[in-house]
């Protein structure tokens, strides 16, 4: 019986486990923080159910326009809702190890064992937990991430903060200032604001999510202000200091800004210091990070590695399949190489932004010859009854035959309606497929056969 060891129970570690479990191999998870890792613990599921009580307050906040009226305030039902954030990060932190808990069932399940503890690779083939050794015909590393320390902003886990240490706030942040455009900066700006913050997002860039869809930061950004946010673009944080009962941000040009607290979102660092990579000849690139194939194996053979450690695409979704990639190929099994291109992601603000396939900026600078066409949300039936207002859906396809290439959508739960265009990008389906498919209607997803219908009368082919 194979035998593999893996290091990090996050998804690239769990979703590993499962795959080898069934093939047949006798597999041990290492992890230190407990089943599911920083990401079910302290990361993606805890933000995300914060993020869902912010959306659902601000869709109540925003209930008047659609005639609805709360008789507990004498301003209507912005004046009389607020946040319980004690109650409100108790539920994230119960849900957190809720979910956990269905992680070890499921591994348990499959007769995954799980280690608790430290582990290093003190020989090729053999993990190190404390004085335990293990031995492995086959080693995944999936030791994840850490948020990214500015230097002259050490958080303290009181004022100044970095994500994994919000939900022990006893109040809600009166005024937030969030350093950091980029995905988790705004997902928490935006979220924040929602709960009733008052929030400063400083941007080192001349506008916040610099490296998504220009149009969809623009739809966002536009949002943010309207509902009261301050965006300081082009704003360098310098340090972060303790003032009293708030703190001071101080941009590159000396500029201040005062708060009660401060969310540092400046990027991860790997976990892959001190646990014998070198000692066994893995190979890591100047920040850190395991340098992998798109089977996932590293420079040692029978060494694999997945999620956030490999710095590629920061993402569940791709950990996982890293992670189940790792053991087919490790098994013997047919596999099918990492694809980025198909690969859909989604930023959790209010709209959502998803995306997938090639991107407006590919199609601008010449690299992929494409047809585009993008229709506004509020022109879609479902969007106007429902008061969604902000947003649109992008399709984009082969100027010859019609496939897909990709899209993007900014609307709620962008998340779940970028499946069809995921699918039409993965199976290479033509616009004139997507056109002739029904969609109910009303529905968002009209406006994704809408566009299709639109890119097919517009050429032959």
């Amino acid at each position: 019986m194979t035998r593999i060891v893996i290091i990090g129970g996050g998804p690239g570690g769990y979703e590993a486990a499962l795959v080898a479990a069934q093939l047949g191999a006798d597999v041990t998870v290492v992890e230190r923080d407990g089943p599911g890792g920083a990401c079910v613990l302290t990361d993606c599921v805890p933000s995300k159910t914060l993020i869902a009580t912010s959306t659902r307050m601000a869709v109540m906040s925003e209930s008047a326009g659609l005639g609805l009226r709360f008789n507990g305030g004498p301003d209507g039902i912005v004046g009389a809702l607020e946040a319980d954030m004690p109650e409100v990060n108790k539920r994230v932190k119960d849900l957190a190890r809720a979910q956990s808990f269905d992680v070890a069932e499921r591994l348990a399940y499959e007769d995954v064992k799980i280690v608790r503890g430290e582990a290093r690779l003190v020989e090729p083939h053999v993990v190190a937990v404390g004085d335990r050794r293990i031995e492995a015909d086959n080693v995944l590393i999936a030791t994840g991430a850490t948020p990214r320390v500015l230097p002259g902003a050490e958080p303290d886990g009181e004022r100044i903060l970095n994500w994994r240490q919000l939900y022990d706030l006893p109040e809600l942040p009166e005024e937030l200032i969030v350093v950091g455009s980029g995905v988790t900066g705004a997902e928490f700006a935006g979220a924040y604001l929602s709960l009733g913050s008052q929030v400063t997002l400083v941007s080192s860039r001349d506008r916040i999510l610099p490296t998504e869809d220009a149009d969809a930061a623009a739809v966002l950004q536009e949002v943010f202000l309207r509902r009261g946010m301050n965006v300081m673009s082009r704003s360098r944080a310098a340090a972060v200091e303790r003032s009293g009962n708030g703190v001071i941000v101080t941009l590159e040009d000396g500029t201040k800004v005062e708060g009660t607290h401060c969310l540092m979102t400046v990027g991860m660092v790997p976990n892959t210091e001190g646990i014998g990579l070198e000692e066994v000849g893995v190979r890591c690139d100047s920040r850190g990070f395991v340098e992998v194939d798109k089977v996932s194996r590293t420079s040692v053979p029978h060494i694999y590695a997945s999620g956030d450690c490999t710095g590629v695409l920061m993402l569940a979704s791709v950990a996982g399949m890293q992670g189940r990639i790792a053991m087919w190929h490790a098994l013997g099994e047919a596999v099918q190489p990492l694809k980025l291109g198909w690969v859909a992601s989604n930023i959790f603000t209010d709209p959502e932004t998803a995306a997938v396939g090639v991107t407006q900026h590919m199609v601008d600078s010449g690299d992929v010859n494409a047809r585009t066409v993008m229709l506004p949300l509020f022109t879609n039936a479902r969007a106007k009854m429902q008061g969604f207002e902000d947003g649109f859906v992008k399709l984009f396809c082969r100027p010859s035959t019609g496939i897909v290439l990709g899209g993007v959508i900014v609307a709620p739960r962008a998340s779940e309606l970028i499946l069809g265009v995921s699918i039409a990008v993965q199976q290479h389906l033509t616009v004139d497929q997507l056109a002739h498919t029904f969609a109910v209607y009303p529905s968002l997803t009209g406006s994704i056969t809408e566009a299709s219908r639109r890119l097919m009368a517009e050429h032959a082919y």
